[in-house]
């Protein structure tokens, strides 16, 4: 017997080669995460501006200005945490322990200290912990679905004493090699050690991932500009107010002042708050979704996905086995879920193909077999298995004969390959003929087919399956079933303009299967090896043309993720697996299973789903395209009512005519204005055609012309009539107070009224919409509870400068706020298709 490794060896090569364990980024703490969110521009400058108020004296809007800024760093500080919790507890905490032999003796070691060399005892039910080679095995098979993406279990055989051997790649029935992290199936097996950690099969996929960087968010980077070119812009307007205001009045206190005013109007402190309070609310929303967002830059890039290429095990399918069809004599029974009535020629079927495979077992076809026969067949609890015969290289099948009490004859069933049970049943070849090609049929259909027979035994039992006089049964058909959610979800996709790509490392008849019953309407599969002929220009071409890629390589997903790219599809990438992780970290939305997928997968993603539910993956780009949508139009709002305030401050400079606003008034619209934004648009639903768009275009900016257009011409209709408003009341010799009052309530009331034309980019609302965003009504009560108290207040009147407003002028304000509320909703009939754009 091999003694393995002494101690000491194996304690000096764990410290020369370091522990058995795949790249981990860690987790980052509190201080770090903090760091990073204070470090962000928009922070900072929300912070700035609410200190350099502060130094201005405007206290009550340098306070807002900062608790603002801190409501949104301890948001975003949370948010962070969380999700760093959240991924820590779907990690192991514990790494795998192995079963070695050192010194002569068993040892149950921590997966992390095994070394190269140990000798690893294997049995079924054990996750293999180091990439090793099968020096014993006894009907070992092993699941490879972590690494190739294959749902069936794989044979492994030993390797031939004193044959050099090196670990080749995962996948592929008879072979010596098992890989770190992959499970043991079926059988018992003794392998050595020959590589561990970062150099495994699995070490080697987490390392790539420290080569792919992941793209800056574009949504930051298009706000900034926006930030400093409409600060510019005020500063100007500031300095040039103050010296007109100071030359044609002499009075340059008045117009410090005035500038001041005119600058805060201008300020858009709203573009950083609302983008950090859109990305943290969104990443809330998708974990309401069930969705853990790793990186904020995905929820901008969910409306530009063009391409979402899928893996079919566990993605597209259940990962799980399960028996889909019967074929006994000339007829064929085919299944869907739930429980279903068996003819008598079936249920002996079923019932003897469970007698076949072996109780509590790991392997799925085995659990397929027994899930399927429970409520179908009759009872053989008091049943007992007098003996096993395992898969042999020239005979692929297994026998177990079993004995009930102590009765005779013993009933003996077996299952397995069609041509090996043709050859225990001694079919003639015109019958074994008959029964390949029907297992053809059904393979075509992308199931895995078993043969199966039964035989009765008396007395000694013989040596081989070969001795007992087999009957046939009939075929059992397995696959691993296609979710039902799916192809409605992949018809969604194709509404909203995004092709969907199965990425498999199954086979091609096996992926055509599930893609006909998914609804993908490429039926044509590209496979593994005439990629690896291709040049990385023909990649391209037959990427934008193939729907399915078969018995893939992790390298050679990589390669498909990159081609999609550089032809300029914006790629959203699923999967679960450790040979998924390069391409979720390349791909511009990587999109990993949380219940089942890898912790290399979920470090590499940018979103996590935590139920594993395709369909969630619609909902994630559906939010994503309403998250956008909202923000595009908060952002078009704040352009709109910053026209007429600013218009408002500058006129009665311009004009000689009394001011209308100071700090106090442009605190209190800032306060109406900032809510508005980053609460009601944020929570405003989606547009009903929101799937039923083409993705945006790749890089397209946070306003396009029209927006931009459409906000200005907002802005400048209200600030038309409010302008026009504020000069009759003069004109009329109303007092001063009494016409600030007037124009200030009218201003108020047209914030408001443009929340509900930029609401939606359809020219139409639905009755229903407005009840719908509760924050809209919440913002309003309360806008429209302050202006009332400031009105009826004697204190609120003399801070604010106000005079007292009668019936014939509240019939005025209300003349003015639908007058320009209509006219917008009128202009926006020829206006919203550009909106969307």
């Amino acid at each position: 017997m091999n003694p393995g490794l002494t101690n000491e060896e194996a304690a000096r090569r764990l410290a020369a080669e370091g522990p058995n364990e795949i790249p981990h980024s860690g987790r980052r703490q509190l201080l770090h995460i903090v760091r990073d969110v204070l470090r962000e521009p928009m922070f900072a400058l929300l912070l700035v501006a609410g200190l350099l108020y502060l130094l201005l004296g405007d206290t009550l809007e340098a306070i807002l200005l900062l608790v603002f800024a801190s409501l949104s760093v301890a948001i975003a500080v949370v948010q962070e945490t969380r999700s760093e919790r959240v991924l820590e507890a779907l990690q192991d905490l514990t790494s795998p322990r192995a079963l070695v032999i050192r010194d002569g003796e068993r040892r149950r070691i921590a997966g992390r200290e095994v070394v190269r060399g140990d000798l690893l005892v294997l049995s079924e039910g054990d996750r293999i912990p180091a990439d090793a080679v099968v020096l014993e095995t006894s009907e070992l098979q092993t699941d490879e679905s972590l690494l190739t993406g294959e749902s069936l279990p794989v044979r492994k055989t030993a390797a031939r004493p004193g044959t050099p051997i090196a670990v080749g790649q995962p996948g592929g029935d008879d072979l010596p090699h098992v890989f770190s992290g992959t499970l043991v199936v079926r059988g018992q097996a003794l392998a050595e050690v020959r590589a561990i950690g970062t150099q495994s099969a699995l070490g080697r996929l987490g390392s790539t991932l420290t080569a792919i960087d992941a793209s800056p968010p574009r949504l930051s980077e298009q706000t900034g500009r926006l930030v400093r070119i409409a600060a510019g812009f005020g500063l100007a307007c500031c300095i040039l107010v103050v010296l007109l205001y100071g030359l044609l009045r002499g009075a340059w206190l008045d117009a410090l002042l005035a500038g001041v005013a005119l600058g805060m109007s201008m300020l858009p402190e709203e573009f950083p708050l609302v983008l950090t309070v859109f990305m943290v609310m969104g990443a809330w929303r998708l974990s309401r979704a069930r969705v853990l967002t790793r990186r904020a830059a995905a929820i901008e890039t969910l409306g530009e996905a063009t391409v979402l290429c899928t893996d079919k095990t566990g993605t597209l399918t259940e990962n799980r086995m399960s028996v889909v069809a019967l074929h006994a004599g000339d007829a064929t029974l085919r299944f869907a879920s739930g429980a279903q009535a068996l003819p008598q020629a079936f249920r002996r079927l079923a019932m003897i193909g469970k007698l076949a495979s072996l109780p509590n077992a790991y392997d799925p076809m085995d659990r397929a077999f027994h899930a399927f026969a429970a409520d179908r067949t009759d009872d053989t609890s008091d049943w007992s298995v007098a003996r096993v015969y395992g898969v042999e290289p020239d005979l692929l099948a297994v026998t177990q004969v079993w004995q009930r009490a102590a009765e005779t004859p013993m009933l003996v069933a077996c299952k397995g390959a069609p041509e090996s049970v043709a050859t225990l049943c001694h079919l003639d070849p015109a019958s074994g003929s008959a029964l390949i090609a029907e297992a053809d049929t059904m393979a075509n259909d992308g199931m895995r087919v078993l043969a199966v027979a039964e035989a009765v035994a008396t007395g000694d039992l013989p040596p081989t399956p070969r001795g007992f006089s087999f009957k046939l049964l009939g075929l059992v058909g397995l696959a691993d079933p296609l979710r039902t959610s799916v192809p409605a979800a992949i018809q969604e996709c194709r509404q909203a303009g995004i092709r969907v790509a199965m990425i498999t490392g199954d086979y091609p008849v096996t992926a055509q299967a599930i893609a006909c019953q998914a609804g993908l309407d490429d039926a044509t599969a590209v496979d593994g090896s005439s990629i690896e002929r291709m040049t990385d220009p023909e990649l391209q071409q037959v990427a934008q043309q193939t729907g399915i890629f078969a018995r893939i390589l992790p390298a050679q997903k990589l390669r498909i993720v990159r081609a999609l790219q550089s032809r300029g599809d914006v790629v959203a990438m699923t999967g679960d697996g450790v040979n998924d992780a390069p391409s979720l970290k390349a791909a511009d939305i990587g999109i990993a299973m949380g219940g089942r997928g890898t912790d290399v997968a979920r470090e590499a993603a940018s979103l996590v789903l935590l139920d594993d539910d395709f369909t969630s993956i619609v909902h994630t780009i559906r939010l994503g395209r309403r998250i956008y949508d909202n923000l595009r139009k908060a952002m078009a709002y704040i352009i709109a009512v910053h026209v007429p305030i600013a218009g408002l401050t500058l006129l009665p400079l311009l004009a000689g005519m009394p001011l209308i606003f100071g700090p106090i008034h442009i605190a209190f619209l800032e306060m109406v204005i900032d809510p508005v934004c980053s609460m009601v648009f944020e929570a405003e639903p989606a547009e009903p055609d929101t799937m039923r768009r083409a993705p945006r275009a790749t890089g397209s900016n946070l306003f396009s012309a029209p927006l931009l257009c459409w906000s200005l011409l907002q802005g400048l209709i209200a600030l038309l009539a409010l302008g026009l408003l504020y000069s009759l009341a003069l004109w009329t010799r109303l007092p001063e107070e009494d016409a600030r009052a007037l124009t200030f309530v009218s201003l108020v009331l047209v914030d408001l009224g443009l929340v509900l034309v930029n609401r939606s980019f359809s020219s139409v609302r639905t009755p229903d919409r407005a009840s719908h965003n509760r924050a809209l009504w919440a913002v309003t009560t309360a806008t429209s509870a302050i202006l009332v108290l400031v009105l009826l207040s004697p204190f609120g009147r003399t801070l604010f400068h106000f005079g007292p407003l009668h019936g014939d002028d509240l019939i005025v304000v209300a003349a003015v706020v639908l007058s320009v509320v209509g006219a917008l909703q009128f202009l926006k009939r020829f206006w919203h298709t550009q909106l969307v754009a």
